[in-house]
């Protein structure tokens, strides 16, 4: 008689009735996580026509633009938040940002593989990057200090448990509104090192479209031990007196404790801070305290040229060039019973046109007129006065 294996155990019986295991065997547990694994795949095809899409295909594309510093408050990291999924169609609803963190030994770093990867993932089970820490888990549409969302940027500071001298690398995952997990960004790796203190004395000297800023460079760092040389600086500039955020002013650190921005628009209040940092890629220290700085328009419009008097009816009328200055609000006419002092204005408001007639000359009197322009500026720019033009009235 031809035995019986028991139901599952993977044994077959043979022609002598002896039950031999038969390698590879399929048992019930096996049947039935193929059928978890292969469950949510046949479900997610039913009632839809067309090709399949691959659901990798659907997941965000990875952050590639990560980048770290090192500041007086961690490890500052900032990238691009990503417009378009796997499959290139447009991402209208990323969710959320996680940022993962791993320790550095010394030992070959292997590059991340992706959080859906991840056996923990595939059934709604918190995700991660294998062999990473979750640091932050960043909302963008409502974010939370110490992270910031603005223009498309992130930016976040990393200060949790970080030890000076030790190195870490850093990547970030950005996650849909289904839930659904981009492969992780490019990697990048720091060391905890010192940073220099701030900066000391700064400056803020407003001119016409410029403000020039000055400062002095710190001597020691933050563990007390002197600054290196060829400490290099970079200049924020903001409109409030909050503290910096977001990208410095200067394209490229400064290597010198001073900086003319050459990108201010008069009349606007701005408020300039510096930090320090050591060399070009080295750790930025905190920033100093804001400086204001009002830029201004300065320049006065050119001369008025060619001003001529004549009588006519009781009256003396005027008339002179036009200057063509951009910002020209107009002209001021005076007049004096004196030649080249004592003169009075006779135009309360500056006048549009080159003409002005005086109706209150009097019969017997010789008048000496000037003109001047003045431009648009909050605080008006008045040229000097025109060659003087001499009238006497009959």
């Amino acid at each position: 008689m031809i035995g019986r294996a028991p139901f599952g155990s993977g044994r077959v019986p043979t022609a002598t009735g002896r039950i031999e295991g038969r390698r590879g065997a399929t048992g019930p547990w096996q049947v039935w996580l193929a059928l978890a694994l292969l469950l949510p795949l046949a479900l997610a095809a039913c009632g839809k026509r067309g090709p399949p899409v691959a659901p990798e295909r659907r997941l965000p594309a990875p952050v590639q633009d990560l980048v770290a510093t090192v500041s007086s408050e961690g490890v500052r990291l900032a990238w691009s938040v990503p417009k378009i999924r796997m499959d290139r169609s447009a991402l209208k609803e990323l969710r959320r940002v996680e940022v993962y963190r791993r320790a550095e030994d010394g030992a070959p770093a292997e590059a991340p593989r992706p959080a859906i990867l991840s056996f923990g993932g595939l059934f709604g089970a918190p995700r991660g990057v294998p062999g990473f820490e979750r640091v932050a888990d960043i909302s963008l549409e409502k974010p939370a200090a110490p992270a910031e969302v603005k223009g498309g940027q992130v930016v976040y500071t990393d200060a949790q448990g970080l030890t000076v001298g030790k190195r870490y690398t850093y990547v970030v995952v950005a996650v849909d509104a289904q839930g659904r997990p981009s492969p992780p960004s490019n990697r990048v790796t720091i060391a905890r090192a010192a940073a220099p203190v701030a900066p000391t004395g700064l400056t803020a000297e407003a001119g016409d479209g410029q403000v020039r800023l000055a400062w002095t460079s710190p001597a020691t760092l933050e563990d007390g031990t002197p600054a290196p040389e060829g400490l290099v600086y970079e200049v924020y500039r903001t409109t409030t007196r909050e503290a910096p955020a977001g990208r410095p002013l200067t394209p490229e650190p400064v290597d010198a404790p001073r900086f003319v921005d050459l990108t201010a628009q008069n009349d606007t209040t701005y408020y300039y801070s510096v930090r320090a940092r050591t060399g070009v890629g080295g750790p930025v220290g905190p920033a100093t305290a804001a400086v204001p700085a009002t830029p201004e328009d300065t320049t006065a419009p050119a001369q008025p040229r060619g001003l001529v008097a004549v009588v006519a009816g009781g009256t003396v009328r005027l008339a002179w060039e036009a200057v063509r200055d951009a910002d020209l609000a107009g002209y001021l006419v005076y007049r004096s019973g004196t030649s080249g002092r004592g003169y009075e204005k006779l135009t309360p408001a500056p006048l549009p046109g080159t003409t002005f007639v005086d109706a209150q000359a009097r019969p017997g009197q010789t008048y000496y007129y000037v003109v001047t322009a003045v431009d648009r500026a909050r605080r008006a720019n008045e040229s000097t006065p025109s060659e003087e033009a001499a009238v006497r009235m009959p």
